[in-house]
């Protein structure tokens, strides 16, 4: 599910509950249909998904905070230029 978020906050990709590599083609889906610079901040609960989403991230040339929010629960804060 994609939210669109107010031109300060980021826009949420709910991820969880996805197993790989749908984080990933969410996060993928989702800057192709950004328009102009967006943040998105990526929910994920799959523990593989901090691999992909970074390498992703600096292939990309994105920048890629990761925040682990528990066991369970991954938080990406990714900026599209």
């Amino acid at each position: 599910m994609l939210m669109t978020g107010t031109p300060n906050s980021p826009e949420i990709i709910d991820a969880l509950g996805q197993p790989c590599p749908m984080p990933l083609l969410m996060l993928k889906r989702a800057l192709k249909k950004a328009d102009r610079p967006t943040q998105f901040l990526l929910k994920s609960s799959d523990p593989h998904s901090e691999i992909d989403v970074t390498r992703y991230c600096q292939i990309q040339q994105l920048q890629c905070q990761t925040q682990k929010i528990s066991d369970n629960e991954f938080h990406y804060l990714i900026e599209s230029m």
